[in-house]
């Protein structure tokens, strides 16, 4: 089964990749497309979910499917409520979220979601800087979010995400992240990482928030000195 689903996976990213719709940013309807592969839907739906995380195509529902990743944006009172959040009101809202999909993750993450997941837990590790290291620990929870394979929850993350690049976050983050925490999450991503691999829901919602209260309680505790 693992094998078919890989090859309808190539067979559409052959189709992309071969230029066939130039001139073109969306892609055919799903049935003509179907017909096109000689798939059934719900295949071409699988290998749709996939390439999309892989930032292959993006999907907009009432729209279509489009070549490309998906255009960074968000709702436009996302500057708004920016104004008036706070970092307590934002690591409140991960602990809610990011849990959740951690658990889908475990459930849905395909091997090209743990590979890209290790990728960016090892350059996590080899960052030389706060910065390298905060960069690949975005894209890791990135990566965490984007293969739970819920575009609702999806998005809900990218705001909370746009939420992140204020400059107090950014202050914040940057203070309190002293090489002893570095190592401190380096080892709960691990842990997460472990346990997505092994497919353990429970365990990954666990250990998720596990982690984002570690964050959390370092980063009020540094608002509080300020």
């Amino acid at each position: 089964m693992e094998d078919r689903n890989q090859e309808v996976i190539q067979k559409l990213r052959d189709l992309l990749t071969g230029n066939r719709f130039a001139g073109q940013n969306r892609l055919p309807p799903e049935r003509a497309l179907s017909a096109k592969l000689g798939l059934s839907r719900a295949a071409l739906r699988k290998a749709l979910a996939v390439l999309e995380r892989e930032g292959k195509i993006w999907r907009h529902v009432g729209r279509g499917t489009f070549l490309g990743a998906r255009p960074e944006s968000a709702p436009e009172d996302v500057s708004r409520v920016s104004a008036v959040t706070n970092p307590a009101e934002i690591m409140e809202a991960r602990l809610i979220l990011e849990p959740k999909l951690a658990a889908l993750s475990a459930l849905r993450a395909t091997q090209n979601d743990l590979m890209e997941m290790e990728v960016c837990l090892k350059r996590s590790k080899k960052a030389m800087d706060t910065a390298g290291f905060e960069k690949w620990d975005e894209q890791l929870h990135w990566r965490v979010a984007k293969s739970a394979d819920n575009s609702l929850l999806d998005n809900l993350f990218a705001v909370i995400q746009k939420m992140r690049q204020s400059n107090i976050w950014g202050n914040l983050k940057k203070a309190s992240l002293t090489n002893a925490r570095r190592r401190i999450y380096s080892q709960q991503h691990q842990g997460i990482f472990e346990s997505l691999q092994n497919r353990n829901a429970v365990q990954a919602e666990r250990l998720m928030r596990e982690h984002l209260e570690t964050v959390r309680s370092h980063l009020l505790e540094l608002s509080r000195l300020i």
